[in-house]
This record gives C-alpha cells, sequence and structure tokens, in this order.
C-alpha cells in the first residue's frame, strides 16, 4: 500500500539527545543517594517514558513496592528541572535528518512527531531544532498545532496511553488525515515497531537511533534504515 504520511520518534530517531538524557537523569539518582550509570546504559533505560527510565535505573537491591515507587516519583520530580537545565546542551538531529526533511517537503506528505517523551518537552524539542519556535531560554512553543515540517507533534500526556499502545499512533494517523495502512511509522526501538504494528503502520526502524538491529528484527520491523536518506527509498 502506497505510503500517504510519515510519523516519527524522536528521542534516537529524529534526535540524538542521550548524553542530555543521562546526565540529566544521573544529576537525579546522585541528589538522592543512589550512583550514576555510563551514557551507554541509558540506551536500554530510556524509550518507554520517565517512571520507566527511573525503575530501570535504580539499583537492583531497591526494596520493591511503596519504597520503590516513592523514589521514583522523586527521582521523576527532580528530572523536570534537571533536563529543563541541560536539554539542548549536547542533543542535536542526526546528520541526514534536516536533509531527509528537506526532500520530504516538496512531495507534501504530511508528517508527524510520536513520542514517549513528556509533551511539553517533546513540543519544546521540536519546535527549537525544527522550527524556530523555541530556544535554549526555555521559551516553549504553543501545546498544540503544527511545528516547522510536523503537521502534528505529541509527547506523553495525561489520559493518553503511551506507545506501545497503538492508540496515540492511530490518533495522529486520523489528524494527519491518513488511514493508518497508509502511514510510515519510524522509530528507533521495539517500542516504535510494536506501536506501528499495533496501529497497522508499515514499520521502519533506524539503525543510528540507541538500540541495534537485532531489537528492530526481532519486534516486528519491515524496513531497516542505515541512514535517514533511505527512507525516500520507500517511498
Amino acid at each position: 500500500m502506497p505510503i500517504h504520511a510519515i510519523i516519527f520518534d524522536l528521542d534516537g530517531t529524529l534526535l540524538d539527545t542521550l548524553e542530555d538524557l543521562a546526565d540529566a537523569a544521573n544529576a537525579c539518582l546522585l541528589a538522592r543517594g543512589f550512583s550514576a550509570h555510563p551514557v551507554d546504559a541509558y540506551r536500554q533505560f530510556v524509550g518507554d517514558g520517565v517512571e520507566t527510565l527511573f525503575r530501570r535505573a535504580l539499583p537492583s537491591g531497591t526494596p520493591p513496592g511503596d519504597v520503590t515507587e516513592r523514589a521514583v516519583a522523586a527521582l521523576v520530580a527532580r528530572m523536570r528541572d534537571e533536563y529543563g537545565a541541560r536539554w539542548s546542551a549536547k542533543s542535536a538531529p542526526y546528520p541526514g535528518i534536516r536533509e531527509l526533511l528537506a526532500a520530504l517537503a516538496p512531495a507534501g506528505l504530511p508528517l508527524g512527531v510520536l513520542s514517549n517523551k513528556p509533551h511539553s518537552f517533546t513540543r519544546l524539542m521540536v519546535g527549537s531544532f525544527f522550527d524556530g519556535a523555541a530556544d535554549a531560554s526555555g521559551g516553549s512553543p504553543v501545546e498544540d498545532g503544527p511545528l516547522g515540517p510536523f503537521a502534528v507533534v505529541a509527547g506523553a500526556r495525561p489520559g493518553v496511553p503511551r506507545k506501545p499502545d497503538p492508540a496515540a499512533a492511530i490518533a495522529t494517523a486520523r489528524a494527519l488525515g491518513v488511514d493508518p495502512a497508509c502511514v510510515a511509522f519510524v522509530g528507533d526501538s521495539n517500542v516504535d515497531m510494536r506501536t506501528a504494528r499495533g496501529a497497522g503502520m508499515l514499520a521502519v526502524g533506524c539503525l543510528w537511533g540507541f538500540r541495534g538491529e537485532a531489537e528492530l528484527r526481532e519486534s516486528g520491523a519491515s524496513v531497516l534504515l542505515a541512514h535517514p536518506l533511505e527512507l525516500l527509498d520507500q517511498l
């Protein structure tokens, strides 16, 4: 079936944010008396939301139940400030992403972003890196509406199931005015591939992201890209 729209994941797909995420999370952990982790460890920690990130980052001996949940809640609360102070310090679009977006523009395909990153940070970063609607001072674009080349930009919001639940991806396709079966969903993790397949979309895995080829294949990627511009060949 022809592709009439594209939805992108954000972290690990459009933007290399790993170091800033790791630095912010490590600052939270150290402030609460926990050990920091190497940056590469965060390749497996991120992708399922901030709460899950810290559940994975806590030491294996952390008592289960209320103790863990209280620790996670405190870390999540601090993360907003720590990440807010450094979200743009080292993050940048992956090589080839800007060129891909420029090449897609003449085709007129509606584009969207769907992330498990909190909605405010998702909007802030897409606005900053792709639209100029936000900057490193922390100014935030409006909560909804298009940003740069993207007609829909959405992050994690209360009451909306996170990926890999396909509901938000299906809603994004509808907002783009396209049948989900005619959408390519581009991401770097099993979360994204499971989302795509659950929504009936073409699952496109990017090999430049946080995870790797084995995970993408095992989670159902129909197409693998070694470079962003290879996506043009699929259209």
